[in-house]
């Protein structure tokens, strides 16, 4: 089922509704001060893409870099760990940081 965004005309909230395909669709109303004065957005839409095809596409050597660049290492790093919902925190910037700015990949 799709979900549509619309805002409240009156308190000009955004909001997001479920929306099923019915014979008798339910009243649409805002959830924050129940006006029926509402407008659909236009908004970007996405698709859930698999772990299995989010690592496939981290693993393309063309996104990667120069494996030989420790800045381009440690941004495909940061790169991945976004991707899989992970925050590598400031404890990974500040072991890659040197005394100059320099990575201690190398």
């Amino acid at each position: 089922m799709p979900v549509f965004e619309y805002q409240c005309r009156e308190c000009r909230k955004r909001f997001s509704l479920l929306v099923g395909v019915v014979a008798e669709p339910s009243a649409q109303v805002c959830p924050s001060c129940g006006s029926a004065d509402i407008g659909k957005l236009i908004s970007r839409f996405s698709r859930v893409r698999s772990e299995d095809d989010v690592i496939e596409s981290l693993a393309d050597p063309s996104k990667i870099g120069d494996p030989e660049n420790p800045r381009d290492m440690a941004d495909w790093m940061k790169r991945m760990g976004r991707e899989m919902g992970e925050d590598l925190g400031d404890d990974f910037d500040e072991m890659l940081a040197g005394d100059e700015g320099e990575t201690e990949l190398e």
